[in-house]
């Protein structure tokens, strides 16, 4: 299973990693080795940390709090003070370390780095303008939220390849189906 990463925003990418919740709820980090290859797959960290079922727990924990102050923001209503509290928490914790090396940028950390760095990443777009921009997948089940960078502000789609192109083919498919029987 290939993660994602069509959010515009780190957090948005986490909160992405539970795909259609409102239908058929489907987890993409179901182990802490999925959580480990989500980090470096995400540009969080060079190589995968030692991630336990603790660390996946408290990950998913986060996930859901960033969604729901998220969710919050778009619909207009408060943010609830137990999320912020515990999106705070998070932020608080260590940053992954940065090096260069002969090969490049190194970035290392544990579990917490990358929770922090997701928190930050939350607060960042929650506090910031872009979170004007922020809307969920126009797919009826897809629940995945993103930043709208388009010029026209007009995005409708997560992306194309896993929504975009499923709506665009099922109302073809349906048009074609109608002109057959008219």
């Amino acid at each position: 299973m290939g993660f994602v990463f069509v959010s515009g925003d780190l957090a948005l990418d986490l909160a992405g990693t539970l795909k259609w919740r409102r239908s058929d709820p489907e987890e993409l980090l179901v182990t802490p080795a999925d959580l480990a290859r989500w980090t470096v797959e995400a540009g969080v960290l060079s190589d995968e940390p030692p991630v336990d079922a603790a660390g996946l727990r408290r990950t998913r924990a986060l996930r859901e709090v960033v969604y729901r102050l998220v969710r919050h923001g778009m619909d207009g209503l408060p943010w609830p003070e137990d999320d912020l509290r515990e999106l705070n928490r998070a932020a608080a914790g260590p940053t992954p370390r940065m090096a260069l090396t002969p090969s490049g940028l190194s970035r290392t950390g544990d579990i917490a780095a990358v929770a922090a760095e997701v928190a930050r990443a939350a607060i960042a777009l929650l506090a910031g303008l872009d979170r004007l921009r922020v809307r969920e997948c126009g797919h009826p089940d897809c629940t995945r939220v993103y930043i709208d960078r388009s010029r026209a502000g007009n995005r409708q789609w997560c992306g194309m390849e896993e929504c975009g192109n499923r709506v665009k083919a099922a109302n073809y498919r349906s048009r074609k189906a109608r002109s057959v029987s008219a």
